[in-house]
């Protein structure tokens, strides 16, 4: 039998789907205190927020006549009608937080408004009211729930443990801090201060409340706009990682949400930078034009569309990446002491010295590509006759390179004219620096090559530092970066193999095979059937010659059956990525200095020489001083 359900239990259940744990309550009080204008917040939790959760504002307070309805279901003061929802600035606005919250807790509300000589408190326990009456307080709004779930014990059992739930409290209010730091914020936990913002605006210094002088010592701005666009924030130096997404925070007009445009961007400009499986640090204010923005469609609000998702990952993108490959990111391994890190980080300041030479001998290969530019537009136009759409598949079977491959994207100063020109030129000591003849032919013998360590690593002299390069990750980022041009050019060449090789493949690597094939083709493979399940493979990628053909061949089709037997952009990167490091230089082989010499050569031609396809750095330094101070000559 169909039966209308009660308000009591309608209420209760829409509760559900806004207030999961005592973090949601956070998030939805918190949220409402900066709609209110507030420039001073503070959130205050007992037993994980499970027992007493005090939210306190200085914003603009509720009317008194408002109070009561403003815990009505649908109650709002942030939108009046269907359309208002396309030009929604607040991050609240369905009206369903505070009767939600208060459906499954009991609630005491405090508030003031600023023409108001007194103010009201209010009490409503489980949806029902108990109290309203006139008090004394300050100007502001002063929320404090108790006894979560305690109406709710089904509810309340799946909770974790107060110390679990009190981290995620820890964790959404750094996100909120991160995303205004015009506000201040102080989180207390069991009466322990855990953050304390000043509101003063500097992002950095949040981060640095947060996560420390490690990671904020490594930081690198970022700020662009595109096309009714802006990106600002920071974006970490390569070596600042995790095993997982918790350093990607990114917030769109003030919201923190999840997005996998937005987060796919960001792990896309940072491939070959930092370690497979392992992923970045950013915290980045997006701003888009709200016209263009769902995010009404989850209640809590997490997640939203964009009608130009497409623009967006390619700005983000570029403009990371941008700045990714402007800076010198070769680590110093010798700092190991905090107070004298600050002293050389001030002194560098100070004397704001030229780039190594690593760094200015591969900008200027970069400018002189760029001081033809009608060559390289014609260049982009040819490799883009070849684009492969990594989410859909071609009648032809013609797998080939995406634009949104991190190689093509990599180059603003190949996009278009009007793009090179947007970019920031290097100006002031930097230009003096270069200009005065560093750049010349002459420079490269400056760096002196001292030998071989460990059958494995090349140590180099230059300006009071000592350069120590791991062979085998050099050589396999050269081969990786000539392969991957090489595949956009389509100027891979093949090696014949004779007697050619005859593989068998059961019906399903048949199936990839068939499906791939043209891919193969302009990878160098030339495949030929055998008849029935066999065939014949008659050349090899010239760049692998000398390995084993077969088992690349087979690794190939192996790697596509796992993947769904349809090649995608991160497995397409992935596998290029394999050749280049079964065909690069191994570890404890030993080379020639003219072998070693030449490697230098090419890896300073490259577009991002410091790290392999895998992450690894491919040059690490240790300056003098600190060799210095390892041998106690001068202390710290």
């Amino acid at each position: 039998m169909i039966q209308v359900l009660d308000q009591h239990t309608i209420d209760k259940i829409a509760a559900g789907e806004v207030v999961e744990r005592p973090a949601s309550v956070v998030k939805e009080l918190v949220e409402n205190a900066i709609d209110s204008g507030a420039t001073a917040i503070t959130v205050e939790i007992k037993e994980g927020g499970i027992s007493f959760i005090r939210i306190t504002d200085n914003g603009c307070g509720i009317p008194a006549k408002e109070v009561q309805t403003a815990f009505l279901r649908h109650a709002t003061s942030k939108i009046t009608k269907i359309e208002d929802l396309l030009t929604v600035g607040s991050l609240g606005f369905r009206g369903e937080a505070l009767s939600s919250i208060a459906a499954v807790s009991q609630v005491e509300l405090i508030t003031k408004t600023s023409d108001s000589l007194t103010g009201i408190r209010y009490e409503i326990h489980g949806g029902k009211e108990l109290a309203m009456e006139e008090i004394g307080c300050p100007e502001g709004t002063t929320f404090i729930v108790r006894n979560l779930f305690y109406n709710t014990p089904a509810r309340r059992k799946f909770l974790k443990t107060a110390m679990t739930e009190a981290g995620y409290i820890n964790e959404l209010v750094e996100q909120i801090a991160m995303s205004r730091p015009d506000i201040s914020f102080k989180f207390v936990n069991n009466g322990q201060n855990k953050l304390n913002t000043s509101g003063n605006g500097n992002l950095k210094d949040i981060i640095y409340h947060i996560y420390g002088r490690d990671i904020s010592g490594n930081l690198l701005p970022i700020e662009a706009s595109r096309d009714e666009m802006q990106i600002s924030g920071y974006v970490a130096k390569p070596y600042v990682s995790r095993g997982n997404r918790s350093f990607e925070h990114y917030f769109v007009n003030g919201r923190y949400i999840k997005s996998p445009i937005i987060t796919k961007a960001i792990e896309e400009a940072y491939k070959t930078f930092v370690m497979i499986h392992k992923f970045p640090f950013v915290v980045l204010n997006l701003t888009v034009d709200s016209k263009l923005l769902d995010v009404n469609v989850h209640p809590r609000k997490m997640e939203m569309r964009y009608s130009r998702g497409d623009e967006l990952y390619k700005f983000i993108f570029e403009e990371i990446r941008y700045v990714l490959l402007q800076k010198e990111l070769i680590p110093d391994v010798g700092k190991d002491n905090p107070k004298q890190e600050r002293k050389q980080q001030t002194e560098t300041i100070k004397k704001t010295p030229a780039p190594e030479p690593f760094e200015l001998k591969r900008k200027a290969i970069l400018r002189e590509k760029e001081s033809n530019p009608q060559q390289e537009v014609s260049m982009v136009k040819e490799r883009s006759a070849y684009v492969f759409d990594i989410d859909t598949k071609n009648d032809n079977n013609k797998n080939i390179m995406s634009t949104n491959s991190f190689e093509e994207e990599s180059k603003p100063a190949q996009s278009t004219s009007k793009e090179t020109q947007s970019k920031p030129t290097p100006t002031g000591e930097q230009m003096t620096f270069v200009s005065s003849g560093f750049m010349t032919e002459d420079a490269r013998p400056k760096h002196r090559l001292i030998g071989q360590l460990f059958k494995t690593y090349w140590l180099i002299e230059y300006d009071k530092k000592l350069f120590i390069m791991d062979q085998h990750a050099a050589h396999e980022k050269v081969m990786y970066e000539k392969l991957m041009k090489q595949y956009q050019n389509r100027e891979i060449l093949s090696q014949q193999i004779a007697p050619p090789l005859v593989i068998s493949v059961n019906p399903r690597q048949q199936e990839v095979l068939r499906e791939n094939q043209n891919f193969f083709e302009d990878m160098g493979f030339q495949l030929e059937n055998f008849g029935g399940k066999e065939y014949m493979l008659r050349a090899i990628p010239l760049e692998t010659y000398g390995l084993a053909a077969q088992d690349i061949f087979i690794d190939f089709i192996d790697s596509l059956m796992e993947e769904g037997s349809h090649l995608n952009m991160d497995l397409f990167i992935y596998k290029i990525a394999t050749m280049a490091c079964k065909a690069a230089v191994k570890g404890n082989m030993e080379l020639s200095f003219q072998e070693a010499d030449a490697l230098i050569d090419e890896l300073l031609q490259l577009e991002n020489p410091y790290n392999c396809p895998h992450g690894r750095p491919t040059i690490i330094s240790m300056t003098e001083t600190e060799i210095e101070k390892k041998f106690k000559r001068i202390q710290d």
